[in-house]
C-alpha cells in the first residue's frame, strides 16, 4: 500500500499499538478513534459499547481498521461482563461499519478490516480447521458470528472487507503470554489441565505483518485465520517456555482449580482450538516466527 490514511480504532491495544508503529514507521498517516474529546486531527471520537462515531473524521481514510473490544481474558465472565465483551464488538463494529457506508462514494475507506477470533470454531479437539470449518458451540463463536456480521453494511457498500481470526498472540506487552511470562520466569509455570489441548498461537510481529498483508493485498476478503501454520498443545508451549527461560516447568494447575478460578471462561483455557492458516498461506503471506519456541525468543 502506497502511503496511505488508516483509521485504527483500538490502537491503545496489545496489537492496535503495535500494528500504528508499524505502519507510522512506514510513512502512513494514522488516525485513531478515541472515546474522549479529540485531541488533534489525527483523532476521531467514538465510543464501540454505545455505538457511536463522528463519520465525518473516516471521510479520506484509505482504510479502516477494528480491533477494539473489551478484553475477553480480563477478568471472570460475569452476565454483565459478557455483555460488555459483546456490546463493545457488535455495537462498535455496527457503528463503524455503518458510517463507512453511509459516506460518498468518493471518500469511502476502500478496505474494511475488522477483528475476529478464532474463538469462532469453538472446541475442536485433535481435529485441524482452517477458514472454510463452521463455527462452534458457546458464547465465544456466538460472539464471533454476531461480530463478523455486524461489518455487513460496509460489505454491501461495496468495501472490501477482511476478519482477521486471531489466535493466541505471543507478547510480553499483554494478552495470554503477559501473564506466563511472570510465572515461568519464577519458576512457577507448569501446564493447565492434563496439557493435551491445542493452542493456535502467532507472534505479535507475524500478526502485525499478516495485518498489513491483509490491508495491502487487493483482491482479499472474509475470514482469515492469523495463526502459526502448526499449533501445538498445551504441554509443548510449557515445555518450550521452560527451555527459552532455562526455569523448571514442574507445576500444573487441575482442571477443577482453574474452573473454580476462572468460571466459564475455564473451558476456553482448557479447550483444544486447533486452527491453521490456510487462505493466508494461499494468499502468499509467509511467517517470520511459524514455531512457538521462535516465537517466544522473538517475544523476549
Amino acid at each position: 500500500m502506497e502511503r496511505s490514511r488508516i483509521a485504527v480504532a483500538g490502537a491503545s491495544g496489545l496489537i492496535g499499538g503495535a500494528l500504528v508503529r508499524s505502519l507510522t514507521a512506514d510513512g502512513h498517516t494514522v488516525v485513531r478513534l478515541v472515546r474522549g474529546a479529540p485531541r488533534g486531527a489525527d483523532e476521531v471520537r467514538w465510543d464501540a459499547e454505545q455505538g457511536t462515531v463522528d463519520a465525518a473524521g473516516l471521510a479520506g481514510c484509505d482504510a479502516v481498521v477494528n480491533l477494539a473490544g473489551a478484553g475477553v481474558g480480563s477478568r471472570r465472565w460475569t452476565d454483565a461482563y459478557k455483555a460488555r465483551i459483546r456490546a463493545s464488538r457488535v455495537r462498535g463494529t455496527t457503528a463503524l461499519a455503518e458510517a463507512v457506508a453511509g459516506l460518498p462514494e468518493d471518500v469511502r475507506p476502500r478496505v474494511f478490516l475488522n477483528g475476529s477470533a478464532i474463538g469462532y470454531y469453538g472446541e475442536t479437539g485433535d481435529r485441524t480447521v482452517d477458514e472454510s470449518a463452521p463455527p462452534g458451540e458457546g458464547f465465544l463463536p456466538r460472539l464471533c458470528v454476531e461480530w463478523e456480521a455486524s461489518a455487513a453494511p460496509a460489505r454491501e457498500a461495496g468495501v472490501r472487507t477482511v476478519f482477521a481470526r486471531t489466535g493466541l498472540v505471543v507478547a510480553r506487552g499483554g494478552g495470554a503470554w503477559a501473564r506466563l511470562f511472570p510465572l515461568f520466569r519464577a519458576g512457577l509455570g507448569g501446564r493447565m489441565g492434563d496439557g493435551r489441548q491445542y493452542w493456535s498461537f502467532i507472534a505479535l510481529h507475524d500478526e502485525v505483518a499478516a495485518l498489513r498483508h491483509l490491508l495491502d493485498t487487493d483482491g482479499l476478503s472474509g475470514p482469515f485465520n492469523l495463526t502459526a501454520p502448526h499449533p501445538v498443545t498445551n504441554r509443548e508451549i510449557t515445555e518450550a517456555m521452560a527451555r527459552v527461560l532455562r526455569r523448571p516447568a514442574l507445576f500444573a494447575v487441575p482442571a477443577p482449580v482453574l474452573r473454580t478460578v476462572l468460571g466459564e471462561m475455564a473451558g476456553d483455557v482448557l479447550g483444544s482450538a486447533r486452527v491453521v492458516p490456510t487462505r493466508l498461506l494461499e494468499s502468499g503471506f509467509r511467517f517470520t516466527y511459524p514455531g512457538i519456541e521462535e516465537a517466544v525468543r522473538a517475544a523476549l
